[in-house]
């Protein structure tokens, strides 16, 4: 395939009216040497959000994750810092740890030849290891992986020499936002796991982006969600407008699945971003959502050309988890969101490869900000940011 190919977007549409813009070609959310490149550029070069810090709370703690083409181990060091690793040992390149979580007790050994690491990484034994004296520890150690926590999560980046995080993954909340410090009110990083769910999306990891990001389809898939929030039935999605955050209903108490109250604002929340609902694409796989007492993120992990892993988390004050106070009337509103959503997806993903859509589709003046977010991605695989 040639690189025009791989990296043109949507197929010239001559004679398209003024008021709508061509999407991406269908060819693009099939083609397995689209996804490689995809993983190569943007997922294997950029920061992505793999794991919540709480998750692991003690050292030893791991997970590994599925970041592009690699298997990344993310683990608690002794020093309480979170570290990762390329989940592969030095020496025949064993997968290190097969295993998606757990707990070590002091150190990683390949179950192959029991080379063995620390949780900083350091080779620290391997059979007839004290024979071969000239062998450097740290240069023979796992290989490792950038890390920045914020929000209360890791993310990471493959890259030898990382974009800048506050010229990227912060710029997209503050570019939405208005500001950066808007999103510090929520006090996403003390929050507490009220619950996660993980969701088997049938669909290329394109297809759930530009759905979060427009509400052209609210009025017509999210009954639930345009009640609570009624500017949605029109149209607009809340990423339409920088800073704006839609506001609830009138008789509407709570973001809630029958618009009933739901807890204490978050401390932090200011009067202008009460009552309001504000969305966040953080490119390439994270959407965060604000609600006044609770925070909702997503993280996505494109696993194949037309398969996706989004992994959503319910984020609440920590005495309301601590309380055991029931939380299931706010996860059932976006719950329900997500399966309408992704089960939209799913309907779009086997037309991707049809005759039909080879030139593909079109975007409507209101859905403008998807079709930057396809000039993003034909810029970044064409090697720019």
């Amino acid at each position: 395939m040639t690189e025009n190919t791989t990296t043109a977007p949507s197929t010239d549409q001559p004679g398209l009216p003024s008021s709508l813009i061509p999407t991406l070609g269908g060819i693009t959310y099939t083609d397995e040497t689209i996804f490689a490149l995809e993983q190569e550029k943007i997922f294997e070069q950029m920061w992505f959000c793999a794991v919540r810090g709480a998750d692991l709370p003690q050292p030893g703690n791991f997970r590994t994750v599925q970041i592009g083409r690699e298997s990344v181990l993310v683990t608690r060091s002794r020093d309480g810092a979170l570290r990762a690793f390329l989940n592969i040992c030095r020496h025949r390149g064993a997968r290190l740890c097969v295993e998606e979580s757990g707990t070590v007790k002091r150190n990683f050994q390949c179950p192959y030849h029991a080379w063995t690491y620390g949780l900083d990484g350091k080779l620290v034994a391997a059979p007839n290891l004290t024979s071969m004296p000239d062998i450097d520890r740290t240069e023979y150690g796992l290989k490792p992986v950038h890390l920045r926590e914020w929000l209360g999560y890791a993310w990471l980046c493959l890259a030898e020499e990382p974009p800048s995080f506050e010229e990227t993954v912060q710029a997209d909340v503050a570019g939405r936002l208005g500001q950066l410090d808007a999103i510090g009110n929520y006090g996403i990083d003390e929050l507490a796991l009220g619950r996660r769910i993980t969701y088997d999306v049938k669909a290329n990891w394109k297809l759930i982006i530009e759905n979060f990001m427009e509400c052209y389809h609210c009025a017509t898939i999210h009954p639930e969600l345009t009640e609570v929030l009624p500017e949605f039935a029109d149209g607009y999605a809340a990423q339409y407008y920088v800073g704006h955050g839609a506001e609830f209903g009138e008789d509407v108490s709570g973001f809630t699945v029958d618009g009933s109250a739901g807890f204490d604002r978050l401390g932090g929340v200011d009067e202008h971003q009460d009552r309001r609902y504000y969305a966040i694409t953080v490119r390439p796989q994270v959407f965060v959502n604000l609600v006044p007492d609770h925070v909702i993120i997503h993280r996505m992990f494109p696993m194949a050309v037309d398969r996706t892993i989004v992994e959503c988390d319910w984020l609440y004050a920590r005495e309301v988890v601590d309380s055991g106070r029931d939380v299931s009337h706010s996860v059932e509103l976006f719950h329900r969101v997500n399966q309408q959503d992704f089960d939209a997806c799913e309907r779009c993903q086997p037309a991707m490869s049809s005759r039909a859509y080879a030139r593909g589709g079109v975007l409507v003046p209101s859905e403008h900000h998807i079709g930057e977010f396809h000039q993003w991605v034909e810029r970044t695989l064409a090697g720019g940011r």
